[in-house]
């Protein structure tokens, strides 16, 4: 099932966070590159101050704890009044139903 969801975020090029349980830490924001057997390549941005660093690190598929992607971002300095919503969202989802 990793591996699907793992699939699916390549296909998609969407950014994903994985927990490594091996050195118990986060990879935040990264790309899912390539996967081949099991092993997973992945890239990551890390904007230093002044410069912008790019990684890419393989990892064993069986060391992977958690894979996350956000669902969407709201800006902190928005308030309520800015989000933007769909009409087509049904009534029971919409923010501020009951």
């Amino acid at each position: 099932m990793l591996q699907r969801k793992l699939d699916r975020f390549l296909q998609e090029q969407r950014p994903v966070w994985i927990y490594l349980r091996d050195q118990q830490c986060w990879i935040e924001d990264a790309l899912v590159v390539e996967i081949q057997g099991d092993l997973v390549t992945l890239r990551h941005e890390d904007d230093d101050e002044d410069q912008l660093s790019s990684w890419e690190l393989s990892v064993r598929l069986d060391s992977i704890g958690a894979v996350s992607t956000r669902l969407a971002s709201v800006s902190r300095s928005s308030g309520p009044d800015d989000i933007v919503t769909t009409g087509d969202c049904p009534e029971a989802e919409r923010l501020g139903s009951p």
